[in-house]
């Protein structure tokens, strides 16, 4: 019984972890999540794992090093851009904030708020990484 358990449990933590890293969004972590779930645990493993799977989904990848380093280098832009929000990742940009595009990756963009380098996804103008 405990060697059923314990296979059980190193089957489920491999197959979360497959779809952990597959996860692109909420919708795709919570629906990954309870299907894994519904395959190892049946429907408690399904309600287990797409809650899990919704927490795993809505991480956000960090951008590669290059993309960091550049966004610290970049000129400033000549004028003070100044927010009264704070900048959260995780959340967009205000409409007001102009976002520049990473030349050699156009999958982000950044700006700079309130004297704080921020990269962005252009799409949707979500903070991505605040850089310190």
């Amino acid at each position: 019984m405990l060697f059923k358990l314990i296979a059980g449990a190193a089957t489920a933590m491999t197959l979360m972890s497959g779809v952990a890293f597959a996860q692109s969004s909420t919708v795709n972590g919570a629906a990954g999540g309870a299907i894994t779930g519904a395959i190892v645990g049946g429907p408690a493993g399904a309600a287990i794992g797409g809650v899990a799977g919704a927490v795993v989904g809505t991480a956000i990848d960090p951008p590669p090093q290059k993309v960091v380093t550049y966004v610290r280098e970049a000129p400033a832009p000549s004028a003070r851009v100044v927010v009264k929000e704070k900048v959260v990742v995780g959340q967009p940009l205000p409409e007001t904030v102009v976002v520049t595009p990473v030349p050699d990756d156009p999958k982000y963009a950044y700006a700079v708020i309130n004297d704080e380098r921020v990269i962005v996804e252009p799409s949707s103008r979500k903070v991505i990484q605040v850089i310190k």
